[in-house]
């Protein structure tokens, strides 16, 4: 199965605290599939005319491109930084139970209940 218009959304996070927080938000409001915390990344960057570094956490998160709007905006909103970092990269493929699962997790109407996990 190719091009389904399912996205992997990564976002850096200040703590394993602050990504616990907005994954448990975003995957109960079925704006995302399934979140992945990765604990301890450390980042260097360009911010405020230097260089910086930081320990942070990243999330891998899995939905629908057609959610993303709305993700962005609640991550945005529940996010510490300033200038969070919310990039999508498209998800060309993969093993069809899953990426059917992923569909009928992530659903426009909040309401819809997802067919439970993938394991």
């Amino acid at each position: 199965m190719i091009g389904g218009g399912w996205v992997l959304v990564l976002v850096t996070t200040s703590n394993k605290e602050e990504a616990e927080r907005i994954a448990e938000d975003i995957v109960k409001n079925k704006l995302a599939a399934c979140t992945n915390i990765v604990e301890k990344i450390d980042s260097i960057y360009w911010w405020n005319n230097k260089v910086e570094k930081s320990s942070e956490a990243l999330l891998i998160i899995k939905t629908k491109v057609t959610q993303l709007g709305k993700l962005v905006r609640r991550i945005k909103s529940l996010h510490s930084y300033e200038v969070p970092e919310i990039i999508a990269l498209p998800i060309i493929g993969g093993y069809p139970d899953y990426l059917k699962w992923l569909d009928n997790s992530v659903k426009a109407n909040n309401n819809d209940q997802g067919s439970g996990s993938p394991r």
